[in-house]
């Protein structure tokens, strides 16, 4: 009994809500614009122009351009987690992972990564030219890989 009253009470409820809810969008008239302001009725009285700047003859500065040295900073970033200004081993081969999978052509993951590491522990080891164990950014910026040359178009 009591499961028919509730339902019913609910109903009730969702119906009342449902036309508060219709009667809340009812549609706005549209009527005529309002008059403009008795400030500017007269013709001699219209608002001010907006100021504008003669640059006739003026440049502004050039726009930045990305070089070659920011992409190298960008690149040794990308590797220095810790942002000390300095590449340590474990930095750089945490970045790996990916390159490690790369290297597995078969996918049977029978590479080790002890393997794989070694070919990046003799590629910071040849680019620590000083032999602290940290690469400075122009140590780091040997270990660059090679791009290939874009094909020419044969317009």
């Amino acid at each position: 009994m009591n499961r028919i009253v509730l339902s019913a009470l609910a109903t009730l409820l969702f119906v009342a809500a449902g036309l508060f809810w219709w009667q809340g969008r009812a549609e706005t008239e549209q009527g005529d614009p309002p008059p403009a302001p008795e400030e500017f009725a007269e013709p001699g009285n219209a608002p001010e122009a907006l100021p504008s700047a003669n640059v006739a003859g003026k440049f502004g500065p050039a726009p930045p351009e990305a070089t070659e040295a920011t992409r190298e900073q960008r690149r040794f970033w990308r590797y220095d987690r810790d942002r000390d200004g300095r590449i340590t081993r474990n930095e750089m081969l945490s970045t790996r992972t990916a390159a490690f999978r790369k290297i597995d052509k078969d996918g049977n993951n029978l590479l080790t990564f002890e393997e794989w590491a070694a070919a990046t522990a003799e590629k910071f080891d040849s680019a620590d030219k000083d032999g602290n164990r940290e690469l400075t950014p122009a140590e780091f910026a040997t270990t660059k890989p090679k791009r290939s040359p874009q094909p020419k178009c044969r317009c």
